[in-house]
Order: structure tokens, then C-alpha cells, then sequence
């Protein structure tokens, strides 16, 4: 088990500082990434003394339909992490970790865990697009998009600091994002626990059956 504990207070700041930088097009088969770390964050998941509220998000899912992130989550385990589709490296695999763990939970408990992805690129990330990769993930994943300037105040509300999507020299597409994940609790809905960007498969899958629960990992 890998946890440390924190005030969220002091997550909040700390997290902040921690962006990537993803690139997409160009001739260059090689992602532009730029990722820069608090130190000591060898442990996957950080238990927040004081969770974080649940953004007060009302953005738009896959189907084109309004989605009230709050109610819909009310009393289910969740997590939310911020990205986007174009993104060549973490986002994918961080999605990917997430869905490859929790197909090891029992069937009851992969369906009342709610996995919210939100984008960070509402422009290129119409429901369509989001509908199509999450797809190709996990179909049970939910895509949220919407304006930028209402995503970008929801995901700071949680220590998560990303920047509107914009071309460098080159003319290739970069976005800063920060790569928490945020794990809510069924029984409070309180954003109680934070994995970075190095949690992998297996942090996943020992820790989800706990937080189905609402438990510490």
C-alpha cells in the first residue's frame, strides 16, 4: 500500500504546480512533453485530511446532453481526471490504468464506479469525439466538455492547473494540464484521495475496491 497523507490546503498549492505539456501534429512522431514534479512523489496515493468539494460542474456528455457532475455523481464512487483526446502519452495511459483495473472489481461495483473525463480542448473535443475515444477505453467512462473558462474554474477548485490549448513555433498543438486523478467518496462526496501522473495498473487495482467503499486505499 502506498499512501501518503496531506492537507488538502497544502495539495492545493502543490498540485498546482504540476503541468504537462502535451504536443500533437507536426511531422515528428515524438510527443512534445514537458512534465514538471513536486519532489517526493514516489507514493501513488496521497489521503487528503480535508477532501476536496466536488466541482460545481454543469458541462455536456456524449450524447449531446446536459450533465450536472454533482448530482450525477451523488453518492457513487468517483473519479475525475482533466484532459484530452489529442493528448499522445499521459492521458491515455493514465484512462487506460483506470479501465484495466477496474475490470478486476465485481461486475456490481465496475457499474456504480464513475469514471468522469473531462477535456481540456472543448473545441476539438465535441461529444462526438469524446464519445468515440472513451469509447475505445472503457464505454462505461463518462466524456464531459463544455467552455473552456467554466472547465478550467472546476478543475482549479481542485488544485488543477490547465491552460486553453495553443500552437507553439512549429505550428504543433500543446496543452498544459495537470495529470491528478481525484478519487470522490460514495459516502461524502468528498474528493478524499489523489494519485499523480506514476500511478500504474496495479496502484489501480489494489486501491479501487477501497474507494468503491469509500475507504482509505
Amino acid at each position: 500500500m502506498r499512501t501518503k497523507t496531506f492537507a488538502a490546503a497544502a495539495l492545493l498549492a502543490a498540485a498546482s504546480l504540476t503541468l504537462t505539456a502535451c504536443g500533437s501534429g507536426g511531422d515528428s512522431d515524438k510527443p512534445v512533453a514537458v512534465v514538471s514534479e513536486e519532489a517526493g512523489t514516489e507514493k501513488a496515493a496521497t489521503v487528503l485530511d480535508k477532501p476536496f468539494e466536488k466541482p460545481d460542474l454543469v458541462l455536456t456528455d456524449t450524447q449531446g446532453k446536459k450533465y450536472d457532475l454533482r448530482k450525477e455523481t451523488e453518492g457513487k464512487p468517483t473519479l475525475i481526471y482533466f484532459g484530452y483526446t489529442h493528448c499522445p502519452d499521459v492521458c491515455p495511459s493514465t484512462m487506460s490504468n483506470i479501465a484495466v483495473a477496474k475490470k478486476q472489481l465485481p461486475k456490481a461495483e465496475q457499474d456504480d464506479l464513475r469514471v468522469v473525463f473531462v477535456t481540456t480542448d472543448p473545441d476539438r473535443d465535441n461529444p462526438d469525439e469524446l464519445g468515440k475515444w472513451l469509447k475505445g477505453i472503457d464505454p462505461q467512462f463518462i466524456g464531459l466538455t463544455g467552455d473552456f473558462a467554466t472547465i478550467q474554474a472546476g478543475a482549479r477548485t481542485l488544485g488543477i492547473s490547465i491552460d486553453a490549448p495553443r500552437k507553439d513555433k512549429n505550428g504543433k498543438v500543446i496543452s498544459e494540464h495537470g495529470t491528478q486523478v481525484i478519487a470522490f467518496s460514495p459516502k461524502t462526496d468528498g474528493g478524499y484521495v489523489l494519485y499523480g501522473e506514476d500511478a500504474t495498473v496495479d496502484d489501480y487495482t489494489k486501491d479501487l475496491p477501497e474507494i468503491v467503499k469509500g475507504a482509505n486505499p
